[in-house]
């Protein structure tokens, strides 16, 4: 088969989670362990950081795999999920894997795969785990697809665990309160090894305190260390939490051995997209109009976007949106601004939320704009319509970012 052969038989042939939802969500790892054991444990011939949370995680993962880059490490980077190529996902040094590499584990485990039914998912974390331990990377920074605790990365026993924050996502797998999504998310912490948490929440807090307890983890709280302040090319308000984080992060890898001086920390952050090829977080395409997209979709994640988008200097705001199907409309409305003028679309996925039903119900809450047959067309008529002293947000689904980057 061809890259693209393969890529299509990967996409269709199986169930993808960013594209059926919840019926691609596997209950166990035992697939997971089939697969490791197939491919002669993979996951065991590299260093990793495993990378978890509702939101920050992907910036996160990007920020420590650039610092450790400048640092002279062979980094590997797996994220999901990718905006415009499958191969963004998995990374060392900042380069995709090829695509002869990706063919070529197919073609060797297609039988493999069939017969057990593996998942999407289950299939790209092997092909990550073993392309990092051929190419003999110093580390990996492995992110979380979803959740934790059941997530197919979560059969590393990593150098270190991150959590950055938890708020109300995918409640439908994870459970409906912080109390029971952070008992999740914290399937990842391991015995003896230590954690960072990102965010301090008294809701959350306990439960990571317990888990690290019951496992005999050191637990830190990012946002409770006095730390030096750092600038990043990232510049989204709400990377100064992830920064904190990062940073924690990093001191922990010191205090195992990892050699990363203050110049390697300097520049690491400043090269993130340099370094990592990262997109998506508050990206600017254009200029006059300003055209900012960012991947935010949730409450929290949007909250951020939202209040320093109503900070951009502007005549008008004109907002491109589109969610998925499963998205609790009324978790977000109060986040969303009302002097804007709204292009709704949906992302061309399966599991997009159709644009005029997004329309009606946005509309009844005070957000007023047109529907449009694709985020290519609402798009073109948001830049249609704004003149040069105007800011266009794209966003509201990492599926919308993708498809106009």
């Amino acid at each position: 088969m061809t890259y693209q052969d393969t890529i299509n038989w990967l996409f269709a042939q199986l169930p993808m989670y960013q594209n059926q939802g919840k019926t691609a969500y596997k209950i166990d790892l035992s697939n997971t362990l089939l697969l490791a054991n197939h491919l002669n444990n993979p996951e065991e011939r590299f260093k990793s950081v495993h990378v978890a949370g509702t939101n920050g995680k992907g910036s996160t993962s990007h920020m420590l795999a650039s610092i450790l880059q400048e640092a002279g490490y062979k980094v590997g980077l797996y994220t999901s999920p990718h905006l415009k190529d499958f191969r963004e996902r998995i990374k060392i040094n900042g380069q995709e894997i090829e695509e002869d590499d990706v063919v070529k584990f197919v073609a060797q485990n297609k039988s493999f795969f069939e017969s057990h039914a593996l998942s999407f998912f289950e299939m790209t974390v092997g092909l990550a785990f073993q392309y990092f331990a051929d190419q003999h990377v110093d580390i990996a920074i492995i992110e979380v697809g979803l959740g934790g605790r059941l997530d197919s990365t979560n059969i590393i026993t990593p150098e270190l665990s991150v959590i950055t924050n938890i708020d109300l996502d995918h409640t439908q797998f994870l459970g409906d309160s912080l109390h029971a999504i952070a008992k999740e998310k914290g399937g990842i912490i391991k015995p003896n090894i230590p954690v960072v948490i990102g965010e301090t929440q008294k809701e959350t807090k306990p439960v990571f305190e317990a888990i690290a307890k019951e496992n005999q983890a050191d637990i830190t709280f990012a946002d409770g260390s006095e730390l030096k302040a750092y600038k990043s090319d990232l510049k989204g308000r709400y990377q100064t939490n992830n920064i904190k984080t990062v940073l924690a992060a990093i001191n922990q890898l010191q205090n195992k051995g990892f050699s990363v001086s203050e110049q390697a920390i300097y520049k690491g952050l400043l090269n993130v997209v340099k370094n990592t090829g990262l997109l998506g977080r508050w990206q600017i395409l254009h200029e006059r109009p300003k055209v900012i997209c960012d991947t935010a979709h949730n409450t929290s994640g949007l909250s951020y976007t939202m209040k320093q988008l109503l900070d951009e200097p502007h005549e008008s705001l004109h907002i491109v949106f589109g969610v998925v199907n499963d998205k609790d409309l009324s978790s977000i409305v109060d986040v969303l601004p009302k002097q804007a003028t709204y292009y709704f679309c949906k992302p061309n996925i399966p599991r997009g939320y159709n644009a005029h039903d997004l329309k009606r119900e946005l509309n009844s809450h005070g957000c007023q704009g047109m529907a449009y047959d694709s985020v290519n067309e609402a798009y073109k008529s948001a830049l249609k319509q704004a003149d040069a002293n105007a800011v266009i947000y794209v966003g509201g689904s990492t599926f919308v970012v993708a498809e106009i980057i």
